[in-house]
């Protein structure tokens, strides 16, 4: 009941301001309802969002007004002028480079780098040098920087890594390692495998539940008399220091003018050519086939070797097989017929083109 009395006690008041002109009564009102809105939106707006059309808009119009008039903004008049002072700052303000040398390009950087990596025994001017021939200048100074941050040394420091020894040896180096399979009833076998580091070409050495000094020295000399029917005649030979690589083992090699070469304790880079092997093996074979026994686990590596030797390519042998080419020449594949064989039971196929 009192606020119906109030509000007609309002509205009683608000027609006193009526007028003969229509126009200008509206008008009044209509400002006093934006300037009561307006006061609603303070109580509740603590922050409004501002566009930067916006903030010009009211900066410029601000201008224009009496600073008495200047309660109709929602914000307060010193921000109207922070506002304005930020245009005239943009408007005047010119692009600032920071203190200092200009940062090196990535792309220089890079090249450094690249040559530092792939060259261990050039030192800093060395490199200076290859840089101004490519048309790159930079100082010395710069590039002892960029390799120290990358954990390269000075050029006397600054050895060969394994990889990179491997690479450069790799045509006269045999590696040697042994890995475990687990049958179907969890009886561990031990499987000798060799690989030419030149052709990726692997050979099986045997599987045994028991790998003796007799066994393993039996494996070596049979090796010793594939590579001289094959004309082969390594001159080094890289294994791990597991107890299972005897003495009588490594004499076996001595005597074919070979030299041991031990890997490094807890270091699979060193031989990683053989580690990537085991990887491969499991990865396409072991993994995906239950072993019964000795017999059955030979004969499944037999096959594997055969496949991997004769008929998958290998980047490291520029998508070559270690056994022949792979990449015969075919005129029109379209004619050609794509024959496919499947290996140990259709986990891994292999194609071939025929005429």
């Amino acid at each position: 009941m009192i606020r119906s009395l109030l509000y007609l006690l309002l509205y009683r008041v608000l027609g006193l301001f009526r007028s003969e002109d229509r126009v200008s009564a509206e008008a009044e009102i209509e400002i006093a309802v934006l300037r009561h809105q307006l006061t609603v939106l303070r109580r509740q707006v603590k922050r409004p969002v501002y566009r930067a059309s916006d903030r010009a808009f009211l900066a410029a119009s601000s201008r224009l007004l009496r600073r008495e008039a200047w309660g109709a903004f929602l914000v307060r008049p010193e921000t109207l002028l922070r506002w304005h002072r930020q245009l005239v700052r943009r408007k005047w303000t010119r692009p600032h480079r920071p203190p200092g040398r200009p940062a090196l390009d990535p792309e220089v950087r890079e090249l450094i780098l690249r040559l530092g990596g792939e060259n261990p025994t050039w030192g800093y001017m060395r490199i200076r040098g290859e840089l101004f021939k490519l048309g790159v200048k930079v100082s010395a100074t710069t590039v002892a920087t960029v390799l120290r941050r990358a954990g390269l040394g000075p050029a006397p420091r600054r050895g060969p890594t394994w990889r990179a020894f491997l690479r450069q040896q790799a045509a006269g180096i045999l590696a040697c390692d042994f890995l475990t399979v687990e049958t179907i009833r969890l009886k561990t076998l031990y499987v000798l495998v060799w690989i030419e580091l030149g052709t990726r070409t692997v050979h099986l050495g045997g599987v045994t539940s028991h790998p003796d000094s007799a066994w393993v020295t039996q494996q070596a000399r049979n090796l010793a008399m594939t590579l001289q029917e094959n004309g082969r005649s390594p001159r080094f030979l890289i294994h791990d220091r597991d107890t299972k690589f005897t003495d009588a083992f490594d004499e076996v090699f001595r005597s074919e003018g070979m030299s041991i070469v031990f890997t490094p304790i807890r270091a699979p880079n060193a031989n990683a050519f053989c580690e990537r092997w085991v990887g491969t093996v499991r990865a396409e074979c072991l993994d995906w086939t239950l072993i019964i026994g000795r017999r059955h686990l030979e004969r499944v590596l037999r096959t594997y070797i055969g496949h991997y030797n004769e008929a998958r390519p290998h980047r490291g042998t520029d998508l070559r097989t270690p056994i022949g080419n792979s990449r015969p020449a075919v005129d029109d594949l379209r004619a050609a017929r794509v024959h496919r064989r499947d290996v140990l039971g259709g986990l891994i196929r292999e194609y071939q083109a025929a005429a």
